[in-house]
């Protein structure tokens, strides 16, 4: 995630989606990022001292998308996948805004949890979401991780509409 925020507008507004204990919130207003930091359980998320960060407690896994109408410049997703509200994200982006989004991928069930299908990105998961938004994607990986403990993952960054001026670049082991 680190890689691909300077690549979010500022200023800029950014969902940090299922935050849990919000490393990347907090890594983000370090950068002068506004943070609205969603969870169904803030208790990880601990004492929020930087005036930057809106911790706010939603449960993202029912029928009606809490989040409805927010426009973002990014959008923050780790560890977590819930299909029904996935289409959601790229409507949810300002023109040029980013999204980054990383989790667990088929395959990762060798390795242990989670191993459900239901939360496991199927191959080019990521890739075919952004074709249906038509967002332009700066990188993308479908690869093993042995770091810190082994694991299928899938990362995206991708923004929406005019790149302006910003240049693509791999992910890094």
């Amino acid at each position: 995630m680190r890689r691909f925020a300077r690549f979010i507008p500022k200023p800029g507004v950014v969902l940090d989606l299922a935050c849990g204990s919000g490393r990347h919130s907090r890594y983000l207003a370090s950068l002068d990022y506004s943070i609205l930091a969603v969870d169904q359980d803030l208790s990880l998320l601990g004492a929020c001292t930087d005036g930057q960060i809106t911790p706010q407690q939603f449960d993202l896994e029912l029928d009606s998308w809490p989040l409805a109408g927010g426009l973002f410049d990014g959008i923050v997703v780790t560890n977590y996948l819930y299909r029904p509200h996935l289409d959601q994200l790229p409507m949810m982006l300002n023109e040029g805004g980013v999204l980054i989004y990383e989790t667990f991928a088929q395959g990762n069930e060798k390795f242990g949890k989670p191993s459900n299908p239901n939360f496991l990105l199927k191959t080019g998961e990521l890739l075919a979401l952004a074709s249906r938004h038509e967002l332009k994607v700066l990188a993308y990986e479908d690869i093993y991780l042995d770091h810190p403990k082994p694991a299928m993952m899938q990362r995206i960054c991708a923004v929406k509409g005019n790149l302006k001026g910003r240049i693509p670049l791999q992910f890094q082991g």
